[in-house]
């Protein structure tokens, strides 16, 4: 496999991308009375995930890498506990991001353990 040149080119950013994504739909959506609120702390962290990820990307040492990875991976869980959230008010069916959330988690410990790893 041959060794990614841009962080567009990684699967575990085009995936959070695609997590993004969904959110800002799902959100588009949420009571105005949560604009301020929900919607912009979801959408906050959501976004958080691919942007320290492509930041990650191009830093030369792997403990700085793996830092940026580790703040994704926070994100992440601020992330899912939003959409466990969103859900219980009534506000959307999480289920099918919380999937996607999930994959991403998986695909952001692979990469954060290759890059530890690596030589």
């Amino acid at each position: 496999m041959e060794k990614a040149k841009t962080f567009e080119e990684l699967t575990v950013w085009q995936k959070a991308h695609r997590v993004v994504l969904g959110i800002y739909r799902a959100t588009a959506g949420f009571p105005k009375h949560e604009i301020y609120g929900l919607t912009s702390q979801f959408r906050r962290s959501a976004v958080s995930i691919p942007a320290n990820i492509a930041e990650g990307f191009k830093k030369r040492g792997k403990p700085d890498k793996a830092r940026f990875m580790n703040t994704a991976q926070g994100s992440l869980e601020e992330t899912r506990y939003y959409l466990i959230l969103s859900r219980d008010l009534g506000y959307m069916n999480s289920s099918a991001l919380l999937d996607d959330v999930d994959e991403v988690g998986r695909l952001l410990s692979a990469y954060t353990d290759a890059i530890l790893s690596s030589i």
